[in-house]
């Protein structure tokens, strides 16, 4: 199989990770990029498995050693990035690479990896939406979730016109059904 990268994006909320564990399902050749982060896990959350869980100063030090093919300050104490040897990991195995990254770094990956990158926007129908699927997972302060919303608009914004596709989010079922008719495309590409 050839070097490929299929890269999802979209504002907190907008339902881009039950879209990529329905391709991971579904495709056993698919693997998923674990981003490395300062943020601090949520949850059950294991270093290694959802993300690498870095230190503010071991994060710095990986940027400074040009470890990361992209990283980006997402919000004032967060960063996240992926790293190379993520990359190169799964590419060794002959398997296909699934992003999961913030708006700003799905740009950087796309105009990193060009023609290997299928880049795909997902939206929630509307902000009223987002902020309803926020306060439900009952993950965030009320002041985390107007941080996201203000944050969504900015990405939205930045985001026009820069990806290969945006799939907005209304019937998961049919949401569903897009994303694996975009990537069966893609993937039947040379």
């Amino acid at each position: 199989m050839q070097e490929k990268v299929i890269i999802f994006t979209a504002p907190s909320g907008s339902g881009k990770s039950t879209i990529i564990q329905h391709l991971l399902g579904i495709h056993p050749e698919f693997e998923f990029s674990i981003s490395a982060t300062t943020r601090s896990p949520r949850g059950q959350e294991q270093d290694g498995v959802e993300y690498y869980f870095k230190s503010v100063e071991e994060f710095e030090r990986l940027v400074k050693e040009d470890a990361f093919v992209e990283y980006e300050q997402v919000y004032s104490t967060v960063s996240y990035g992926t790293l190379k040897s993520e990359v190169q990991r799964i590419w060794d195995k002959g398997n296909v690479i699934i992003f999961d990254v913030d708006v700003k770094g799905a740009w950087n990956l796309k105009r990193y990896f060009g023609e290997k990158a299928l880049s795909i926007l997902i939206q929630a129908p509307s902000m009223e939406e987002l902020r309803r699927r926020l306060v439900s997972r009952g993950t965030d302060a009320a002041e985390a979730i107007e941080e996201r919303l203000n944050k969504a608009q900015s990405e939205l914004d930045f985001a026009d016109g820069k990806f290969d596709c945006c799939l907005i989010n209304d019937k998961l079922d049919e949401t569903l059904a897009q994303a694996e008719a975009l990537v069966d495309d893609f993937l039947a590409k040379s």
